[in-house]
């Protein structure tokens, strides 16, 4: 669908992280290499979220939920936001989500917050034609045809995407997103709404 240069590659990340079901964090939220966070790095509370740019549920709190949690807690300091890649769902979903995330990796550091912000922004649309709603992010950012085919079909950057989702669902016991760890605390996965957020964050600044 992405033009991946492997089918079989594919096939291994399908059969590895086709994920399902509601499993809390055991509370290891130490930082991961290649973490995307945001926020103050010395803030007292840090909030991991574990999420899918393809799952509609982390796409309505990242709407509805995120734009004042980030006001918030993230722009003034407060908190340390970590966001940490997953795939989960069916075939379609996974493959949609491994090449959102890498476009969002291709982006570049700088722009990744702002690309996985538009590939949500692209719910639903997003489920109906996967690869023209990406092409057309990633034309936003400056890519070509070929660049974007390259970015998405990276066999390399697909393993390292496979790796990142393998340690985030294993260090913490992940298996459905969204879950939110805080202070290496989890909340029960779901769609929290902000007063939710702002309880356990409360609880986890008295701890």
């Amino acid at each position: 669908m992405f033009g991946f240069k492997s089918g079989v590659l594919i096939a291994i990340v399908l059969a590895a992280f086709s994920l399902a079901g509601c499993s809390q964090a055991d509370g290891k939220s130490a930082a991961l290499p290649d973490d995307m966070a945001m926020g103050r790095p010395n803030a007292k509370i840090t909030v991991v979220e574990y999420a899918s740019v393809a799952c509609p549920v982390c796409g309505h709190w990242h709407k509805a939920v995120y734009p004042a949690f980030k006001a918030k807690y993230i722009d003034t300091g407060k908190v340390r936001f970590v966001y940490r890649e997953m795939l989960v769902g069916g075939q379609g979903e996974v493959t949609t989500a491994a090449a959102g995330f890498l476009l969002a990796r291709c982006a570049g550091k700088d722009r990744y917050f702002p690309t996985v912000d538009a590939i949500y922004d692209s719910q639903p649309g997003l489920f109906d034609d996967p690869r023209s709603v990406l092409l057309k992010i990633g034309k936003s950012l400056g890519f070509s045809d070929d660049r974007f085919n390259t970015c998405v079909g990276d066999p390399a950057a697909l393993k390292a995407l496979a790796a990142r989702v393998d340690a985030n669902s294993r260090k913490d016991n992940v298996n459905s997103t969204p879950t939110f760890v805080i202070n290496g605390m989890a909340m029960t996965p779901g769609d929290h709404p902000l007063n939710e957020i702002d309880d356990a964050i409360a609880a986890a600044a008295k701890r």
